[in-house]
């Protein structure tokens, strides 16, 4: 491969870190915090291309006056640039919720005591007190949930899809709901209000708390799909 071309792959690059982290395409792939890390890496891509390419054209090149070429891998840097233009991936969804039968890992916060009232609560938060919280402080309780729409058999699901750092240790939070929810599509995603049924996350259903639905609303998909 020739050098121009090696610094042509690196500017193309660095342009694609920048790219996705400029809008919000980046929070399909990272926490919110990591943008100006990606900034910062693809600024520095771009500055490394730029300077060798001016270097090269200007005639300071290897001290033999030839290119030693490079390996052909070098070519799989365009692949993610080309994936980002081409067909950039949507966040996880549906389908990854129905490939992991992960189950609600335990917190070791203390769960602090909940206001009054309808609470609006993420589908994580619900999980993890449903099983874990001994004060069973949400049983009971109505609570507001905003997530998308998994089938899973008879049963359908509302699921967020939580990360620590990025999207590859992805884990889902999912919750059944009963009641008039309807026929809506897989990863169509819905804000509802509901009850949490006493008692209904178990090691037989996986730690999956049942939500009694009592009012249903289509919403659009939100900007950051994850929960933190």
């Amino acid at each position: 491969m020739r050098r121009d071309t090696q610094h042509v792959l690196l500017l193309l690059l660095g342009g694609a870190l920048v790219r996705i982290a400029a809008d919000d395409t980046y929070l399909r792939y990272v926490r919110p915090s990591h943008r100006w890390w990606l900034l910062a890496a693809g600024a520095v891509m771009i500055a490394l291309a730029a300077a060798a390419l001016v270097r090269d054209l200007r005639g300071v090149g290897s001290a033999d006056g030839h290119s030693h070429g490079a390996p052909h891998s070098a070519w799989l840097l365009l692949l993610p640039v080309l994936v980002i233009v081409l067909v950039a991936p949507p966040a996880l969804g549906a389908d990854a919720v129905d490939r992991s039968r992960g189950i609600a890992l335990r917190s070791t916060e203390i769960y602090p005591p909940l206001p009054p009232g309808p609470l609006e609560l993420s589908i994580g938060e619900v999980v993890e007190r449903s099983v874990w919280d001994e004060a069973r402080s949400l049983d009971d309780r109505a609570v507001v949930l905003t997530g998308f729409v998994v089938r899973r058999g008879p049963d359908t699901l509302l699921a967020r899809i939580a990360i620590a750092c990025c999207a590859a240790d992805a884990r889902p939070h999912v919750i059944r709901l009963l009641g008039p929810v309807g026929a809506p599509p897989p990863d169509s995603w819905l804000r509802i209000r509901g009850t949490v049924a006493p008692g209904s996350a178990t090691r037989a259903n996986g730690y999956t708390p049942d939500l009694i639905v009592e009012d249903v609303a289509v919403v659009p998909a939100p900007a950051d799909p994850y929960e933190y």
